[in-house]
């Protein structure tokens, strides 16, 4: 028994001992040795940094696990320990930290540390896998509390927990106070002095409220909110920021959208995949605006395409997860996602979503009875260049090919031009050999043959170009590209008419070709675009001709000549090298090009002709109907959005057609790298919803309009948690200036926790159950009591409250931007309440630095127009801000601005008293009234007291009518809603 008591008193000490030594050699390493790491480490070795080489020492098992080249350490062996070898500089391949090696002393403690077995308390924080959170948790309708004397569902649920810590609601506030707190909120401005007044003598507030979700002036001031949301603006950002001319149509269709109160699960899937989702209204294209919402890095773009494919579809992951599901899905881009059960094979699925698309103008018809019929007419024309006999040869278009023949008549006699001179400006040797035109010598990257010659006729329709095969060509021609093919960009034509002060432009109708390469056709050659135009690859080693006609036919007088400019401006060679050009005086409709087997089909009588011809003829004729019918409809709408086929723009209103063939493969990147992809990634979302699938397995295989179709019903699905808990929380938050979660674009386990989760979860549950109506949750939210009471201070709630988390009390919130700018334009009477329409670009725009315009807002005269419209409808630069509004907390629209910042400066209260926006709409209101009184009801919208009559009438009289309003609309009352 003595034995045993000995031996434990000896283990005890043993134990102590050891623990001893473990806590010291602990403490030398936070002491000595975790500083070092951190100062000379971190900044390339860190999760939060960088992870150079696949190396972290953020963490013992970053250490342990190592990088590219193995562990880092061997515990207690320097001599062999990676680190160790590199601090030391011995081997100049390997040197560490590379700039500059560390002192001696610094070394010595790293290998002392090693020695002791490298002592190491860090756990790096791993990703959890748990979807036991708040955010994630099925949608369950809670049942409402039971407070005495409430009946209003949302207040049920306040004054339950307002109950629970004993802190009494506030009063509502007076009927001046909410009338113009509520038409703030609805419509971002004020009401009119005489609403007021009726509202105060015996307005009814629900009647109220009906009223103002009826306006239009409720989806302008709503949409506002969501623009901020997904960083909507109107030009590209980034150091090329291009204006984007066509925007604004997205921006309208979501005014339209809020103000007809389409259900949120409709506006979210229209979005993302309406021309997959609602292909029979072509009307609702311009929401896909959605998709171009983001800023486009134009320099990546033309020069790092993979860094550019990878980062424009983050941002559009990181608009989309934010926007709709309140998720930080983009921080799954290099390693699971450090706090949320997100991985990075989810993240890779939802860039996979939108591997199918580009960004630019994007064309559609506002109507659908001119959409049908331009689909009828593209399919007439798909289906004549494939040459499919299924439809060219059936008994209507037949009927159809007879007409033509029979209109048709003779061929047409083209007669040569008379050459006077031809020269190449890029240095390549033009010659002649009778009518043709031959190419040789240099071989520039791009050229531009300017003929100048006289005509035989006295009247010209059209022009005629052949282009001819030789065996001298590279595959025979007939261009001088390696391939055989060559690229006519554009051909200009100008009449020099003898004692003309000036030639004259001809402007062609239309272009035909015998052949016309796939998405390089003739009549690019006539579209004004330098980056389009007529090719005829992979038909090379053949003769080819195009013809151009004039959109009237050309009477010339003697002497009168014409210079033909053949513009080859793709670049690479691709230029003309045999050609000959000629005209014809007959009408220009008989003269388009015919395709060789059409041309013979004609020669030979109906019903000897060959399958072929008679194939290739219908396919003529049909082609020739098909983009006659075309041309008469009314030209299609623009809308800067995204989809397989967009105008990409590369310069000032100039968009490069583009289209998307194919998906572009999607795989993970190992660390997020670009350089070091891993496996394919198919469509998806995320896992951790565990009511749906979360990939798509199905729409991956299919065309890249289903992935973002499946992606919209995902996040539309009644099912989905995340959607209607960020929707609802989004509208509370901008009611109360502050969410129920008080981070709207992260739900996640790094935001905020909800203040009353029952009652974020009973109105998620009334916006699904109800259709996804906006305006009925905004009803419920707007007469309750809560939202209705006073914004008065309250010593006793704010000891137990004092950040009013519980609402004791309504937030007083400063007017953002938009409502100070529109508030100010409705005092002075100068607010243009036109709806919709392109966007007012206030500023005086100047040359161009790196493609981006030079903007001068303060040139800009506020005297030009007598009336001005709405903030929702200013064209936002989005890396020129206009400096007023920037200075009055307007966002960044680089990022995601789920909620504005509020600021309170010296250079805020000089602006808002010097600008000259407040100069010129002051000096307005000076003019408009004739009393200090008249100031105070127009722009503080009450009767002004006595001892204010008294005050604004000595300082009117002292400093103007004009000074008084400035100071007004200055004045907190004024800035502020209660």
């Amino acid at each position: 028994m003595i034995f045993r008591s000995a031996l434990q008193a000896s283990l005890a000490c043993a134990i102590a001992s050891m623990t001893s030594a473990v806590a010291q050699d602990v403490a030398f390493f936070e002491a000595k040795v975790l500083p070092v790491l951190k100062a000379r480490c971190y900044e390339c070795h860190s999760h939060e940094k960088k992870m150079k080489g696949g190396l972290t020492l953020d963490s013992k098992s970053g250490w342990e696990d190592g990088g590219e080249n193995g562990p880092a350490i061997m515990v207690g062996k320097p001599e062999e320990s990676l680190i160790i070898k590199m601090v030391r500089w011995t081997d100049k391949d390997h040197q560490m930290p590379p700039k500059e090696k560390l002192p001696a002393t610094e070394i010595v403690l790293l290998e002392e540390w090693v020695k002791l077995g490298a002592p190491d308390p860090r756990v790096l924080v791993t990703r959890p896998t748990s979807t036991d959170w708040w955010s994630l948790k099925p949608l369950v309708t809670p049942k409402l509390p039971v407070v005495a004397g409430v009946e209003h569902p949302v207040d049920r649920f306040i004054r339950a927990r307002l109950a629970e810590r004993k802190v009494a609601p506030s009063p509502e506030a007076d009927r001046r106070t909410l009338i113009r707190r509520v038409m703030f909120d609805l419509h971002g401005l004020p009401p009119t002095l005489a609403e007021v007044e009726a509202f105060a003598r015996e307005g009814d507030y629900a009647a109220l409220v009906d009223r103002l979700l009826a306006s239009p002036r409720y989806g302008e001031r709503w949409a506002r909110h969501w623009l901020d949301t997904i960083h909507f603006a109107e030009t590209h950002g980034c150091g090329h920021d291009l204006p984007r001319d066509h925007a604004w149509r997205y921006r309208d269709y979501v005014i339209k959208s809020l103000n007809s109160d389409k259900p949120w699960p409709r506006f979210v899937r229209e979005q993302l995949a309406a021309d997959r989702l609602f292909p029979d209204e072509p009307q609702l294209i311009p929401a896909l605006g959605f998709l171009g919402a983001g800023v486009f890095d134009h320099s990546a773009y033309q020069t790092a395409p993979t860094n550019f494919d990878y980062l424009d579809r983050d941002d559009l992951v990181t608009q989309t997860m934010a926007a709709f599901t309140s998720t930080t899905a983009n921080c799954a881009r290099c390693h699971a996602h450090k706090f949320d059960p997100i991985t990075q094979e989810d993240y890779y699925a939802l860039q996979s979503v939108f591997a199918g698309i580009i960004e630019g103008d994007v064309a559609f018809d506002e109507s659908v009875s001119v959409s049908q019929q331009r689909k009828r007419w593209q399919s007439l024309l798909a289906a004549a260049d494939a040459q499919d006999k299924a439809v060219p040869l059936t008994p209507e278009n037949a009927a159809l090919v007879a007409a033509w023949e029979k209109q048709q008549g003779p061929a047409v006699k083209w007669t040569m031009l008379n050459y006077e001179s031809f020269v190449s400006t890029e240095g390549a040797a033009l010659s002649r050999s009778r009518e043709v035109i031959i190419s040789s010598g240099a071989k520039p990257d791009k050229d531009t043959y300017v003929i100048t010659a006289a005509v035989p006729l006295n009247k010209v329709t059209a022009l005629r170009i052949d282009t001819l095969a030789d065996k001298s060509l590279p595959m025979s021609g007939p261009g001088r590209q390696d391939n055989g093919n060559l690229t006519l960009s554009e051909i200009e034509v100008q009449l020099f008419e003898s004692g003309a002060a000036q030639p004259v432009k001809l402007k062609f109708s239309r272009a035909t070709a015998d052949f016309d390469q796939q998405g390089w056709t003739s009549s690019m050659a006539i579209d004004g675009k330098a980056e389009t135009g007529w090719g005829i690859h992979p038909a090379v080693g053949q003769s080819h001709h195009a013809v151009f006609e004039l959109a009237q036919p050309l009477t010339l007088k003697p002497g009168a000549k014409l210079t033909i400019s053949l513009k080859q401006l793709s670049g690479r060679s691709h230029l003309i090298g045999r050609f000959k050009l000629s005209v014809t005086d007959e009408a220009a409709a008989h003269a388009a090009a015919m395709p060789v087997l059409a041309a013979e089909a004609l020669a030979v009588p109906a019903e000897k002709r060959s399958e072929p011809q008679r194939l290739a003829l219908a396919a003529h004729v049909l082609r020739i109907r098909a983009n006659e019918e075309a041309q008469k409809l009314p030209a299609p709408s623009l809308v800067y959005a995204a989809g397989k086929k967009a105008d990409v723009l590369l310069a000032v209103s100039k968009g490069t057609p583009t289209t998307m063939a194919k998906p572009k493969v999607v795989q993970l990147l190992k660390r997020g790298e670009f350089g070091k992809p891993m496996a394919e990634v198919p469509s998806g979302a995320l896992s951790a919803v565990n009511a749906m699938p979360s990939r798509f397995t199905s729409a991956h295989a299919g065309d890249e309009s289903e992935r973002r179709a499946a992606l919209a019903d995902w996040i539309a699905d009644a099912k989905n948690p995340l959607t209607w808990r960020s929707i609802v929380n989004r509208v509370w938050h901008y009611h109360f200036g502050r969410g129920i979660c008080d981070t709207p674009s992260d739900f996640g386990r790094m935001g905020g926790l909800p203040s009353h989760p029952e009652l974020l979860d009973w109105l998620a549950c009334q916006l699904r159950d109800s259709g996804g109506s906006l305006k009925h949750l905004h009803r419920l939210i707007v007469t309750s009591a809560a939202y209705r009471q006073s914004s008065e201070q309250r010593d006793d709630a704010a000891k137990l409250d004092g950040d009013n988390r519980l609402l004791w009390r309504m937030n007083r919130l400063r007017l953002d931007a938009d409502s100070y700018r529109d508030h100010v334009l409705a005092a002075a009477d100068k607010l243009d309440l036109t709806l919709g329409g392109p966007s007012v670009r206030q500023f005086v725009t100047g040359p161009a630095v790196q493609l981006t315009p030079t903007l001068d807002y303060t040139a800009y005269d506020w005297a030009a127009v007598p009336k001005h419209r709405r903030s929702i409808y200013r064209f936002v630069w989005r890396g020129v801000p206009d400096p007023f509004m920037e200075t009055l907390d307007f966002p960044d629209l680089g990022l995601l601005a789920p909620s504005r910042s509020f600021s309170a400066s010296s250079l805020q209260s000089l602006a808002l008293y010097n600008n000259a926006f407040v100069l010129h709409f002051s000096d307005e209101l000076g003019k408009q009234i004739t009393t200090p009184a008249d100031a105070v009801r127009r722009i503080l919208l009450r009767e002004p007291t006595a001892d204010e009559i008294r005050d604004f009438t000595a300082y009117a009289q002292q400093h103007s009518l004009a000074a008084l309003c400035r100071v007004l609309i200055n004045s907190s009352e004024f800035l502020f809603v209660n």
